[in-house]
């Protein structure tokens, strides 16, 4: 039997053949049999028979075949069958559907039985459309005829069929609110947010897909805690999250989430689609909560978001999801997209915390006791030097105590002096640190090293310190902490001073006495030594300089490489792990050049928190095994040095970095040009100023962002100036001496 042509020449004349006006670029090549269209939002085309049908099985034909060429990239179409109980005018048609995917980009034949359209009659077909396009650009269509053999051609396509009832006269597009989704089993729940990361979200604008998620910048506050983010609107505030360009057409029914907000709680519900996938040309579909059928009684409770509910949404194309109109704050648990009709909350894994050691160490006895501080004085400590924090605002001396209120703020610190230069403290080794406290222990203790001139008029100052977790050497009525002097690994020849910093709780603590001591009590266990990453402000190769730069905007990194290369000097590019693996910013790109002129790739976290305010430990380990996966992954390097955000630093993060980086070097910084500062004023050239000023004090190590147009202006500029110390511009392991670095 031969096939019959159901529009062998796509005339657009022998039958109705007929686009929605939404397809661009239409043409119709008679001489080729085939029609050509751009894609834009909705677009479909279909074709109709003589009426009341045509009879395909009836005349011996088993099923559809055309030729399809789609633009590559794993494109996918939907085929939709009308047809109705009979051939009558009347009879009301019956849409099924039949998804055609694994489209190459190359002339490709789809067959199509007319068993795979679900519920189809094909004994009184009506017409064909094809739509639900997933990829923008040029598509081309061929001859399309019924079959009654198997078909021909590749057959390389594949596709899922469903089925829908609708008026005979009805000519829309795929409405996915009436298309059944895939039941739980077949597919799996797409997270789109489990807001594990305050910097992931407010800091980079990601959600758990590497996508652009924000408010509007109207939000009083966006608080993330406990995979949960509370949102506190202020007016005509708005919050989405993009999720790219997902097809949930046949496989996820919504989207759901916990949801914790008081009674009284109203917002409106937008998801976007678009045909193009392009977020710039969407189509908006809106329903309130009221009209979702939301309540809220101020406990969390489950809430679902069917995209049934929705008239005419392209769940083929679906790009965001937006919540609008909140007229109260809200907590939003994990969202994401749900396999079948009903979902259910999203399972996020609680993280494992690392085994830290347990063992603890003979109690030893030192030569003398004497008090550090008392507070006594608000202005200086019972040594007579010294004592004072970073914002007075966060502690306050009373009574003969000192209350910390650091709410969390891990890099705050509070210092009180041991003496006005260096002071040999290696005397007390096996005496001990004692702090009478009350509160949280959730900080930790420094014991700062002067630099070797013992002049704080030198870079850095001080020269570095060790730190130790408060609470780990705390009893358990949490009243005492005894740290042994030794377990402050630096030159304790040159001591300077002790500093509280890294609170990364936000309760209080109070402190009533800080002292050196002989021993500790009777039955007080002290705990094992935990090796912390030494900490670096400065190159310790004599005349070295180096430039080690954090992340900035790709747009600027083509002016820093051309300074860097113009000036023959290697750097070192410290690299955030989150935005490596966002194939939208070229990033990689750009450091895959960067390695390939000789320059250093390192560690800069995974997602840019102050990672000493991180709540635990697994946390802390996810930020770093993130951020050495994403390196290794995109640009095939490994490093062993890293540069902690905002420059926060603490026990704990140095603590994780040696574990998980054995040999590490924790750097900082003894050159600042305070980008952050000057760079957007109206006084960028204080950058400079504060190069100049660094480097007149012997700082060697840098730190800049290539964030801003005038810090990558001013970068020859910073080169210059270097080079006119007569030191040797090096990579950052160059100037650590580093072994393993290319030589010089």
């Amino acid at each position: 039997m031969a096939r019959h042509q159901s529009d062998a020449s796509w005339s657009l004349t022998t039958y109705p053949a007929i686009d929605d006006s939404s397809c661009t670029a239409l043409r119709a090549d008679p001489a080729n049999k085939k029609i050509t269209f751009g894609v834009s939002a909705n677009c479909y085309f279909y074709t109709t028979f003589p009426a009341p049908c045509q009879q395909a099985s009836t005349d011996g034909y088993n099923g559809l075949t055309f030729s399809v060429k789609a633009p590559a990239g794993g494109s996918s179409m939907l085929v939709e069958i009308q047809t109705s109980d009979d051939c009558s005018a009347n009879a009301v048609a019956k849409s099924s559907y039949f998804t055609v995917s694994g489209l190459t980009g190359s002339i490709q034949t789809v067959n199509i039985p007319f068993t795979q359209w679900a519920g189809a009659n094909a004994a009184s077909v009506k017409s064909f459309v094809f739509q639900g396009f997933s990829t923008g650009g040029t598509w081309e269509i061929g001859q399309t005829s019924f079959t009654c053999g198997s078909g021909s051609g590749d057959s390389s396509a594949t596709g899922t069929s469903a089925s829908r009832s609708l008026s005979s006269t009805s000519q829309t597009s795929i409405s996915a609110s009436t298309t059944p989704s895939a039941p739980p089993g077949e597919c799996t729940d797409l997270l789109i947010d489990d807001w594990s990361s305050q910097s992931r979200l407010t800091f980079l604008f990601y959600n758990a897909l590497l996508l652009p998620t924000s408010d509007d910048g109207t939000m009083q506050s966006i608080v993330v805690s406990n995979n949960r983010v509370t949102l506190t609107p202020g007016s005509n505030s708005y919050f989405y999250s993009m999720v790219g360009c997902i097809s949930a057409t046949n496989k996820y029914g919504g989207i759901g989430m916990n949801i914790n907000a008081p009674g009284g709680t109203t917002l409106q519900v937008e998801i976007q689609t678009s045909a193009t996938c392009d977020s710039g040309a969407s189509t908006s579909s809106s329903l309130s909560s009221t009209q979702l059928g939301w309540t809220f009684d101020g406990t969390e409770k489950y809430y679902s978001i069917p995209f049934s509910r929705f008239s005419n949404l392209d769940t083929g194309h679906i790009t965001a999801i937006l919540f609008s109109g909140l007229n109260r704050a809200v907590t939003f648990g994990p969202m994401a997209f749900y396999c079948g009709n009903t979902g259910s909350p999203y399972p996020v894994a609680s993280a494992s915390q690392p085994a830290v050691p347990t063992s603890t160490i003979p109690a030893t006895t030192g030569p003398t006791s004497f008090v550090i501080d008392a507070f006594a004085d608000p202005n200086a400590n019972a040594l007579g030097f010294w004592h004072g924090g970073d914002d007075p605002a966060t502690y306050s001396i009373s009574g003969g105590r000192i209350t910390f209120s650091m709410n969390g703020n891990a890099d705050l610190s509070w210092y009180t002096q041991l003496s006005g230069s260096c002071t040999d403290f290696s005397p007390n080794d096996n005496g001990y640190l004692h702090i009478a406290y009350t509160g949280s222990a959730a900080f930790s203790v420094a014991l700062q090293q002067h630099n070797p001139s013992c002049n704080a008029n030198v870079a850095p100052y001080p020269q570095t310190w060790d730190d130790v977790e408060a609470g780990r050497y705390s009893n358990s009525a949490n009243t005492d902490i005894y740290i042994p002097m030794t377990h402050f690994n630096i030159d304790r020849s040159k001591a300077i001073g002790l500093a509280f910093k890294g609170f990364y709780e936000r309760a209080t603590t109070t402190v009533s006495r800080i002292e050196i001591v002989r021993t500790v009590p009777s039955g007080f266990s002290i705990p094992s030594k935990i090796e912390t990453a030494p900490l670096y402000f400065a190159c310790t190769r004599p005349n070295s300089f180096a430039f080690a730069i954090d992340d900035g905007a790709p747009a600027y990194a083509q002016q820093v490489l051309e300074a860097v290369n113009e000036a023959d000097i290697k750097v070192t590019f410290f690299t955030v792990g989150a935005p490596l693996l966002d194939t939208a910013n070229n990033l990689t790109n750009v450091y895959k050049e960067m390695l390939s002129r000789g320059h250093q790739m390192a560690y800069h976290s995974f997602t840019h928190p102050p990672m000493e305010g991180l709540p635990d430990k697994a946390a802390i380990d996810s930020e770093l095994t993130q951020a050495i996966d994403a390196v290794q992954k995109t640009l095939g390097v490994r490093s062993k040095y890293f540069r902690p955000p905002f420059g926060t630093e603490g026990a704990r993060i140095r603590q994780r970095l040696a574990a998980v980086i054995p040999g590490s070097k924790f750097i900082n910084w003894s050159v600042d040009v305070e980008d952050y500062l000057w760079a957007l004023s109206s006084t960028p050239e204080k950058q400079l100023d504060a190069f100049k000023r660094d480097l007149a004090r012997g700082g060697n190590l840098v730190v800049m962002h290539y964030l801003y147009p005038t810090t990558v202006q001013y970068l020859p500029q910073f080169i210059a100036l270097a080079k006119a110390t007569g030191k040797q511009l090096m990579r950052v392991d160059q100037c650590m001496e580093d072994p393993e670095a290319p030589p010089l």
